[in-house]
């Protein structure tokens, strides 16, 4: 018997400190604990049974088949028939029943797909006794991983099922007990494994994330990655993260967006291009925001807003269209189905940003590019007795402007998805602008699309005038509008990029996790995410929560 491995996660009930259960406030520190608490009792058990293997995959037993594929070729096949070919199944185990000294039947699970493994020991041909049908009834757990040899056979109660030929091999021995239910994303491998709607809720972005792509490539755009890294974050306000690269010698940050890069694609050639890749900004953590997250964004060379806001009622359409079949088919049963597709189907509401706060508040806004837009404001809604926002005097415009359209515009949306257009040129700053004939004011060729009160894209007509972009940029930095922490600067090498000519452009962005969470019905960002929120990572990806041990607590213990 080979020595029992020093690892600290196979000892026997180890309890472990829980430095981070602050971190995951809904859950008690004994479940925490728990967690962190395996046993020796399951590994002992195989070693002594000489089965505590990992062996290579063998490709000499009948054809190897994917259990979706089983299921398909075999769905005719009639109760009480055997076939003739053999094949080879490989999963994990779901469940283990005996049904006497001589029958065992074991449920096995592989790309989200079960079928049952039949062994009887009269249709075993490899010389297996009825002593090695029970051993391995004994020793095969929940979670094992393994390989049935055998043929297609309906048995009497119509479950279509591999008939083994041969002893089934376990693959991989699972050594942690596999609990019914988890609640957190701790270790999200084992809520995969627990939780049928965890997992569907990853493959539903999956599958929107082809979806996306296919979308695009169907028009003829073209997919490029843009730098991740650079000298400076630009395409948006806010606080990026920050690291020193050796290579240059320098501080870089990690990109906050693509969106300069790709209009830098334009400017050479490229007149449709996307990307679907991370963006990260240094900021909080809450229901709908994750310093890391994936972002969809494209450039449609010559195309206006109008045409922008099409393309994402066809988009948006198809992505329902889409996850209500997968849902609907049984592909991903666990998710709430969409029920109301039809508030996808007609064309979207509108609402400009200025004339509807304007209803809404019952006064006329003053001239917004006026360096007393801001103060002018403020006094209008204190004389109006609008109910203030928290900090509001301190906030700057742009932000002002936005609180108030969280209030009184979005909620618009509720019911039915709906375009806020034009908004103050201030908030745009990266917009083609002009005077609206309706309001006298300066306002951008924008549109943000909200879905059930949460924004779920941004899009607009570019600024392709290099002059009025490097003004735009310096009056962003006269507003203030950044916040502690964030830098906002003019960007030289880009406006430097628009001199060589970016046609008229329309620009389009999506925060991949928000389409999900709409698609998912789940209202936490990080259900969405593959390992959780930030937190979720640094928590669950440490050795503190596995109990694992340090090399330096190593060396103290003499290991």
């Amino acid at each position: 018997m080979r020595p029992s491995p020093s690892l600290q996660f196979l000892r026997p009930y180890a309890r472990v400190p829980v430095p981070h259960a602050a971190a995951f406030p809904h859950l008690r520190r004994a479940q925490l604990s728990q967690r962190c608490s395996f046993h020796l009792a399951r590994q002992q058990e195989l070693e002594q049974a000489g089965v505590l293997k990992y062996p290579r995959i063998r490709n000499d037993g009948g054809e190897i088949m994917r259990v979706p594929d089983f299921r398909a070729k075999y769905q005719d096949i009639q109760q009480g028939v055997v076939a003739e070919e053999e094949v080879t199944l490989r999963g994990r185990v779901e469940s283990v029943r005996r049904a006497g000294s001589k029958l065992v039947f074991i449920d096995v699970r592989s790309e989200f797909e079960n079928v049952q493994g039949l062994c009887n020991l009269g249709k075993l041909v490899d010389g297996t006794t009825g002593s090695g049908l029970k051993n391995l009834a004994r020793l095969l757990n929940r979670g094992d991983i393994i390989s049935v040899t055998g043929k297609a056979t309906r048995t009497k109660t119509g479950e279509l099922s591999i008939q083994a030929t041969q002893l089934p091999e376990v693959l991989t021995p699972s050594l942690v007990p596999r609990p019914e239910k988890v609640e957190d994303t701790l270790h999200r491998h084992i809520d995969m494994l627990a939780n049928r709607r965890t997992v569907d809720t990853l493959r539903l972005r999956s599958y929107i994330t082809r979806y996306l792509r296919d979308f695009f490539h169907e028009r003829n755009f073209l997919e490029f990655q843009t730098p991740i890294l650079s000298g400076n974050a630009g395409g948006a306000v806010a606080r990026p993260f920050t690291m020193h690269a050796e290579a240059v010698s320098k501080d870089v940050t990690l990109r906050i967006a693509p969106e300069l890069w790709l209009k830098r694609l334009v400017v050479g050639g490229v007149d449709r291009v996307f990307e679907l890749g991370p963006a990260f900004r240094n900021e909080g953590i809450d229901q709908t925001h994750n310093p890391e997250f994936t972002i969809c964004e494209f450039y449609h060379a010559y195309a206006n807003l109008q045409d922008l806001i099409t393309i994402t009622q066809d988009l948006i359409r198809g992505v329902a269209e889409h996850c209500a079949k997968l849902i609907s088919n049984g592909t991903l049963s666990s998710l709430p189905e969409i029920s109301d597709l039809s508030i996808y189907q007609q064309p979207f509401q509108q609402a400009e940003f200025i004339p509807t706060l304007q209803d809404k508040l019952g006064f006329t806004f003053p001239d917004l590019t006026t360096p007393s837009a801001h103060s002018d404001l403020l006094s209008l809604l204190n004389s109006n007795s609008v109910p203030p926002f928290e900090g509001q005097d301190h906030f700057p415009l742009p932000k002002l402007l936005d609180k108030l359209a969280e209030r009184y515009i979005e909620p618009l949306s509720l019911t039915t998805p709906l375009f806020i257009t034009h908004h103050p040129v201030v908030m745009s700053p990266l917009s083609k602008s002009f005077l609206c004939p309706k309001t006298n004011q300066h306002v951008s060729a924008r549109t943000e699309l909200f879905v059930k009160g949460k924004e779920l894209a941004n899009m607009y007509e570019e600024e392709n005038d290099p002059f009025a972009q490097r003004e735009k940029f310096a009056e962003q930095i006269r507003q203030k509008d950044v916040e502690e922490g964030q830098k906002v600067e003019v960007d030289e090498s880009f406006c430097y990029a628009l001199a060589s000519g970016l046609p008229p452009t329309g620009g389009w962005g999506c925060g991949v996790e928000r389409l999900v969470m709409l698609m998912a019905g789940t209202g936490r960002i990080s259900e969405v995410l593959s390992f959780g929120n930030l937190r979720n990572v640094v928590v669950g990806g440490s050795n503190s929560a596995v109990g694992g041990v340090t090399g330096e607590e190593r060396e103290k213990k003499g290991e």
